[in-house]
């Protein structure tokens, strides 16, 4: 439906409906007998999904991921009798998959209006998009395999809803928002960050003092970067080069470029399948760390060269480089899972590419000018969500209730922050932590009266 004109409802003949001041919200004119308002602006709801008869399969597979989320839906149970977030709309740029849905779903039991977009061009699933906005009534404009082009309007159409606060996964959303609208940008009280990648722009940002509003670093919090980042990304990394190849992982030289929280996860999975592991780093502390975690390491140059396969977990640019592909073994599997595709150098693969195929889904084959192939995963995208379905939903359970949370508290501290990138509150991390140790059926002590004045003093000696 145009952004401009009147329109015609097509279910319902003779019913024009007619922009409001807000986007996606519709007056009517006319008669429309036995019609209801919400059923009316619910047909003629923005979205972009890929079909939207995928909704029953979606639906299903949000109920299991809801089923290993207790923290989440127990901050739902709150959010629907408190309604903290009550008239506030918030414009998210996630991965759409299972376990967002439930965070959506969170978010708009306490009272929100949400609009979502997807933070990745191949990590939507297409049955969770199409649910959302079919069962929930949350516009939704997410396509897997969308182009650059569409990703970047699906930011604009969700940015069009007028936000007051931002949920990000790696800045797309916030670093658009701060280019393409100087007057938004003005309205918008706070926000929160999902990842590493979108942590480091943002802190950037407001280092160069152009950060316009307050952002909550939720990948920061312990609940998350310590298993979401360690766990999640190691089991799912596998999954992803698993699905998209087939091919054995015990017995091969698996390299791991990075060694933050991602890497150490990756290369501890790599190893437990029976790989001969390599790290490669630019910290010299972590290196050392790695080694001291026993596993090999050794220069990016020098580990292209011997590996099998290869993932880029860094965040940083151009990691594994063209001079680096010139140099792998015939039949090297090379994946990120990195938030962008940047840190493989795909442009310097292409122009010593002799002839490129895709030889099975996700994985294109390069035959370079000296015979060699080597085959990309996922187009460089994140191996774990483009080939397989991203990480497992107990791990996310901690992410998203920290989401859940932080976005609380920025709409009740935000008039009092700066314009900079904040730590989650250590309150909600532990009340978190607290909370998933109980579902568990785990216990763990408390300090006496005396542990705390000794820990609290100088002077009681040994």
């Amino acid at each position: 439906m145009s952004r401009d004109t009147p329109a015609v409802c097509p279910r319902f003949k003779g019913l024009t409906l007619v922009k409001d001041s807000l986007p996606f919200l519709y007056l009517i004119q006319g008669h429309a007998a036995g019609v209801s308002l919400r059923e009316i602006v619910r047909n003629q709801m923005n979205y972009d999904v890929k079909d939207i008869n995928l909704a029953a399969d979606g639906a299903l597979r949000i109920e299991w991921a809801n089923q290993s989320m207790p923290v989440l839906n127990r901050i739902r149970q709150r959010f629907e009798k408190e309604k903290p977030l009550q008239g506030i709309r918030i414009a998210a740029c996630l991965h759409v998959t299972t376990e967002t849905a439930s965070l959506m779903q969170t978010l708009k039991a306490g009272g929100a209006e949400v609009f979502l977009c997807a933070s990745n061009p191949l990590s939507t699933q297409d049955d969770a998009a199409a649910s959302l906005v079919k069962n929930d009534g949350i516009p939704v404009f997410a396509i897997k395999g969308e182009d650059s082009k569409t990703y970047y309007r699906h930011i604009r159409s969700v940015l069009e809803s007028n936000p007051q606060y931002t949920m990000d996964d790696g800045a797309d959303l916030v670093s658009t928002l701060h280019s393409e609208w100087a007057e938004l940008v003005k309205q918008v009280k706070g926000g929160t960050e999902e990842t590493t990648t979108g942590i480091i722009r943002l802190r950037s940002m407001a280092a160069d003092g152009v950060l316009k509003y307050p952002i909550i670093a939720v990948n920061d919090a312990k609940t998350k970067h310590f298993f979401d980042n360690r766990y999640g990304t190691g089991q799912s990394t596998m999954d992803g080069m698993i699905r998209a190849t087939n091919r054995l992982i015990a017995g091969s030289r698996f390299v791991v470029c990075g060694y933050g929280w991602c890497g150490r996860g990756l290369a501890m999975r790599a190893r437990g399948m029976g790989a001969n592991v390599i790290v490669t780093e630019v910290d010299p502390t972590v290196a050392l760390e790695a080694v001291m975690d026993g596993f090999t390491v050794m220069s990016i140059a020098d580990a292209a060269k011997t590996g099998d396969f290869f993932c880029t977990v860094t965040g940083n640019i151009r990691v594994i480089r063209k001079e680096h592909f010139e140099t792998m073994k015939d039949g090297a599997i090379v994946a990120n899972s990195g938030h962008f595709n940047v840190e493989l150098d795909l442009e310097g693969l292409k122009s010593i590419t002799k002839s490129a195929r895709n030889i099975r889904p996700f994985v294109e084959e390069h035959v370079l000018n000296n015979g060699r192939r080597i085959n990309v995963l996922g187009d460089g995208r994140l191996i774990n969500l483009a080939a397989a379905e991203g990480h497992p939903s107990s791990v996310m359970d901690m992410s998203f209730a920290n989401q859940a949370l932080s976005i609380e508290y920025m709409t009740r501290h935000a008039a009092t922050l700066k314009n900079t990138v904040y730590p989650v509150p250590e309150e909600i991390d532990k009340a978190i932590a607290k909370e998933k140790l109980s579902d568990m059926g785990i216990e763990i002590d408390t300090l006496t009266a005396e542990q705390e004045k000794y820990l609290a003093s100088w002077d009681m000696g040994t």
